[in-house]
């Protein structure tokens, strides 16, 4: 029963809504979801009589109320893996089973080519009767899912409702993926025309972003596949399909997440390579240039030390004997300098 599953001295509430969810749903088969008040919800799983087949419950609640977790330790009996969830500072994504109940943390990102890319947790318990939701700040994919189930869509089970989740955290990551690459190609093609327009620091702002998106959401597609090779007994053949072609879409994003922060890579090594290359001709050129003035610079210091015994000093062609040397040793000098400057 709802009552021996999900809850234990469970009494009426006294407080408020605001006390309890923020919002919750009650899914019966093949109807659209009926809103619930936090009343409703604890009368529901306290109702000592059986409830109908796939009928269950979705709560949402704000972990910014100070009364969400009292609440829920109060009406509900979730696993301590939950509740240390709400609590833990790491922010790589996980899933794990903890008896009966399925508990995630997954991220939502909201994108706009920038380092710090907003990112958004949610914290999840999955149990047969009930799905408890919970979160700092507001998360889209969840914003999204509510509108989809106010819009009248039916799901049949919480898992349903997880695989759908994960599907819309996948386009999310595509969508990353996509506008990357968009904002790549003409760098990639700047660059394969040796020209140095690229910016070091969007490259590298573009590949921080890509690696931090890969840390937070790499873990999940391993753990649901672990969670399908030995998923809960409520959890039926049609859940688990749909819940492996969630991951294997989701698994899809990252293999393209990786790719292109391979490419970024690429690009950089390429940019990279393309300003030692220009830096080394500049140097070579500096080179050559002192070393074609240092004929004419160690003349004009021996000539002007204005001292007795200056060889033609006296001939009134001495300076175009030694000038005309200097120029002819200076020429040589320079056609070698750009034989090897263009090579």
């Amino acid at each position: 029963m709802a009552a021996q599953t999900l809850g234990q001295n469970v009494e009426p509430t006294s407080g408020p809504d605001q006390d309890g969810p923020i919002w919750g749903y009650h899914f019966v088969p093949n109807q659209p979801a009926q809103s619930i008040t936090s009343e409703a919800a604890v009368a529901f799983l306290s109702a000592p009589g059986s409830a109908l087949p796939n009928e269950f419950l979705w709560l949402h609640f704000s972990l910014s109320n100070v009364a969400s977790e009292p609440w829920l330790r109060r009406y509900l009996t979730l696993p301590d893996t939950f509740y240390e969830s709400l609590q833990s500072d790491v922010d790589a994504t996980h899933l794990e089973q903890d008896g009966d109940a399925l508990v995630a943390r997954i991220h939502d990102v909201l994108f706009d080519f920038t380092f710090d890319v907003p990112v958004a947790t949610t914290t999840l318990c999955v149990k047969p009767r009930v799905l408890v939701s919970a979160h700092v700040r507001p998360w889209r994919s969840i914003d999204q899912l509510r509108e989809a189930v106010q819009a009248g869509q039916v799901f049949r089970s919480p898992i349903q409702i997880l695989a759908r989740l994960l599907r819309d955290q996948a386009n999310v990551l595509v969508d990353i993926v996509r506008k990357t690459k968009k904002q790549v190609g003409p760098m990639e093609e700047q660059l394969l025309a040796k020209r140095i327009s690229v910016s070091r620091s969007e490259l590298g702002s573009l590949r921080r972003m890509l690696v931090r998106l890969q840390r937070l959401l790499a873990p999940e597609p391993a753990a649901f596949f672990r969670l399908l090779s030995r998923p809960p007994d409520w959890i039926s053949e049609d859940e688990l399909q749909n819940l492996q072609q969630s991951a294997e879409k989701f698994s899809t994003a990252i293999s393209d997440t990786a790719a292109l922060v391979e490419r970024v890579k690429q690009l950089q090594e390429e940019l990279a390579a393309l300003v030692s290359e220009q830096t080394n001709r500049t140097l070579f050129l500096l080179t050559m240039v002192t070393v074609l003035a240092l004929p004419i610079n160690l003349v004009a210091g021996l000539f002007g030390m204005n001292v007795g015994g200056i060889p033609l000093n006296q001939h009134p062609f001495g300076f175009f004997f030694v000038l005309g040397p200097l120029l002819i040793l200076t020429a040589f000098l320079a056609y070698w300098a750009l034989g090897r400057f263009q090579r």
